[in-house]
């Protein structure tokens, strides 16, 4: 069975097929990168609770950004969501975005062996 959480987008904030969840894009706003990216998360974590799933769940994301000067930072904040060595795979990459605001996006796919 396949389930989706639809957006007002010609996406969705994510897909549910059996024990996987795949994320589209979510990002976050505030003047700075550091407010971006922890509403980000936030998304992310409403998302997920509506897949019955949390953050701990993400096994793999992947992370545009803006400016590569923000993976530093990016990299603390990581450590603010995830545990050490519990932390999902990822990839990083550098894109421009159509929203001049934006500084960054993370899609991704999580499993969630609660689903029935």
């Amino acid at each position: 069975m396949v389930n989706r959480i639809s957006t007002p987008f010609s996406y969705s904030s994510a897909v549910m097929a059996g024990e996987y969840i795949f994320l589209g894009l979510h990002r976050g706003f505030g003047e700075t990168f550091t407010q971006q990216i922890h509403d980000t998360f936030e998304h992310l974590r409403k998302t997920l609770i509506q897949c019955n799933a949390s953050l701990n769940d993400i096994v793999k994301v992947n992370v545009y950004l803006k400016d590569i000067k923000d993976l530093p930072e990016m990299e603390k904040v990581f450590c603010d969501y995830f545990e050490t060595d519990k932390f999902p795979a990822r990839m990083t990459s550098t894109t421009e975005f159509f929203d001049a605001d934006c500084f960054m996006m993370i899609d991704g796919v999580a499993y969630n062996s609660k689903t029935k």
